[in-house]
C-alpha cells in the first residue's frame, strides 16, 4: 500500500469517526498516529483499516435523474 492510498482511506474514514465504536475508535486513532509519523502500515494494520473502510463507507450507485430534467416535448 502506498502513502497516497493510506491517505485516501484515512480522509474517507475521518467522516465516519463519530460512528465508530470505542474499540474501533481507539484502533483508528492508533492507525492515524502511525500514518502521521509517515509509517507504512503492515499487513495486519492495513487489514484493520480496510475492515473499517468496508464497514462504514458505502459506495452507492449514482442514480440517473436525466429524465427529470428533460424539457417537455411539444407536438406542433
Amino acid at each position: 500500500m502506498t502513502y497516497f492510498d493510506q491517505k485516501r482511506y484515512f480522509e474517507i474514514l475521518k467522516k465516519y469517526e463519530k460512528k465508530f465504536e470505542k474499540e474501533e475508535r481507539d484502533d483508528y486513532k492508533m492507525l492515524v498516529k502511525r500514518h502521521k509519523d509517515d509509517e507504512d502500515l503492515d499487513k495486519l494494520s492495513y487489514q484493520r483499516l480496510m475492515n473499517l473502510y468496508e464497514k462504514y463507507h458505502v459506495n452507492r450507485a449514482k442514480k440517473n435523474f436525466d429524465h427529470l430534467f428533460k424539457k417537455p416535448e411539444t407536438d406542433n
